[in-house]
């Protein structure tokens, strides 16, 4: 019953916490009269991100690597064929230049380098980890430098004026505890109940601790389409990817050295993360052209319909 209690206060939690990050999010983009896309992409992103990187580290740290791995794994999937496909059936959403531009390829290179280092050998080292953090440096300098003088993405979408740079920070602050609270008692919940079935680590891993994990972004893209600031919802999501990989790995390797245990992380869950993230490319150019709506929504949610079923059975 407590277990249950936790899932259902982590989510409360989490639905408070996006509201209020992606209200920091909004004051910051105009406060720095910078692309809202590239707010989605850093400051959001990160946010949504710290739950992954707490369960990364603790779980690494205590020997359970392929939660720490499948967390990750589970989690890229989960945003783009679960949070994404609710995201566009919900609204359709228009895609700007930037995302085949920087962000679709930054987090295709990431997801790529994630499997060049760890395919392989089942092991991702400090090293390997180092150099997953610093082009995660390299590639938030590129973003705001690339995306910085390209604003052209105010057209449709309300902008919300903040009134102090205080209220944005304190915005930021609650937002991002909520989130990582939430995500806390939603995952402590989530394991202990999946435990009772007797399920590997990586099953938990992959499906429980990663979608508890997506949440925060389901939440934050949610309430993004809402209040139609629909840059924020897919930059937030590109950018958690990119995060996972490069932040919330390459910490957590730095930190503690990742060893794969089940093989079916590496013969089966990242190649799913591979096509997924490749597959958005061409969905964003057919049939709508730089649009993705409910009908690639219904494509992407059935693709994780099949992820979870061959995964599970």
């Amino acid at each position: 019953m407590m277990d249950i209690f936790f899932i259902f206060s982590g989510l409360i939690l989490l639905v408070f916490g996006g509201d209020f990050l992606l209200k920091s999010a909004v004051g910051f983009a105009n406060r720095m009269q910078i692309p809202r896309i590239v707010i989605g992409m850093t400051i959001v992103s990160f946010a949504t991100s710290a739950p992954e990187l707490i369960v990364s580290i603790k779980s690494a740290i205590e020997g359970h690597a392929d939660i720490a791995l499948g967390n990750v794994i589970g989690s890229n999937i989960a945003n783009l064929g679960l949070v994404l496909s609710i995201t566009t059936i919900l609204c359709s959403i228009d895609i700007k230049k930037h995302f085949y531009k920087t962000d679709w390829p930054i987090m295709m290179f990431s997801s790529l380098l994630l499997y060049l280092f760890i395919g392989f050998d089942g092991v991702l080292g400090r090293v390997e980890g180092a150099v997953l953090f610093f082009f995660l440096l390299l590639a938030l300098v590129f973003l705001f430098k690339f995306n910085r003088s390209s604003v052209d993405e105010t057209s449709d979408e309300v902008i919300d004026k903040s009134p102090s740079l205080f209220k944005d920070i304190s915005f930021l602050a609650i937002g991002g505890l909520g989130l990582w609270g939430g995500a806390e008692l939603l995952i402590s919940g989530s394991i202990e109940i999946a435990k009772q079935f007797h399920v590997s680590e990586r099953i938990i891993g992959i499906t429980v601790v990663s979608i508890g994990t997506s949440v925060p972004e389901l939440a934050t893209s949610i309430i993004a389409v809402i209040k139609k600031e629909k840059a924020i919802s897919i930059g937030n999501l590109i950018g958690s990817n990119m995060f996972n990989i490069l932040a919330v790995l390459g910490i957590t390797s730095i930190i503690q050295p990742i060893h794969v245990m089940d093989n079916g992380l590496m013969n089966s869950d990242i190649f799913w993360m591979l096509a997924v993230s490749f597959l958005i490319f061409p969905l964003v150019f057919a049939p709508t052209k730089m649009k993705l709506a409910w009908k690639e929504g219904c494509l992407l949610i059935s693709i994780y319909i099949c992820f979870l079923f061959f995964t599970l059975f």
